[in-house]
């Protein structure tokens, strides 16, 4: 083989090596400022404002999920219509920040006057009072929902 060709293909191989850096650098670069656009429930954004979702007051007297106990204490979820997912994804609607939570962990869907509660294949489990969620379970008002060290409960 001649110099310049091995030149040449020396060149051409570095450039690739680079351009295949690049294109990992801006892909993991992307990855790490996914959660940054998503906006995790923290007590800086719990309000006692009105609700972007539609409200089911009218339909029911549950209203809210409030946080008794766990880092997020005090925290109140106003409920509305659409599903309320809790784990540690930035993408949940209540992140909770727990090495016993799972990513995605449990599942509240609004079913007619009813809050079904499904715990989404979680490893320590979801409880209510002390008894285990093993399929879709009704939440009644008052009643303790606790995933991790944080407690939850549905008030009007």
């Amino acid at each position: 083989m001649s110099d310049l060709l091995l030149s040449v293909l020396r060149i051409a191989f570095l450039i690739t090596l680079w351009w295949f850096v690049f294109t990992v650098i801006s892909v993991i670069r992307r990855d790490l400022q996914a959660p940054r656009d998503a906006k995790p429930l923290t007590p800086a954004r719990s309000s006692n404002g009105p609700s972007p979702r539609p409200s089911l007051r009218s339909r029911k007297g549950t209203t809210k999920l409030v946080i008794t106990q766990g880092v997020l204490e005090g925290t109140v979820i106003p409920l509305g219509t659409s599903p309320i997912t809790i784990g540690r994804a930035s993408d949940a609607t209540v992140v909770l920040e727990d090495d016993f939570v799972s990513t995605q962990h449990a599942r509240l869907t609004p079913n007619g006057t009813h809050w079904i509660v499904e715990d989404a294949g979680s490893t320590n489990g979801t409880w209510i009072n002390n008894a285990r969620v093993t399929s879709p379970t009704v939440l009644q008002q008052g009643e303790v929902l606790r995933i991790g060290r944080t407690s939850l409960e549905l008030r009007s």
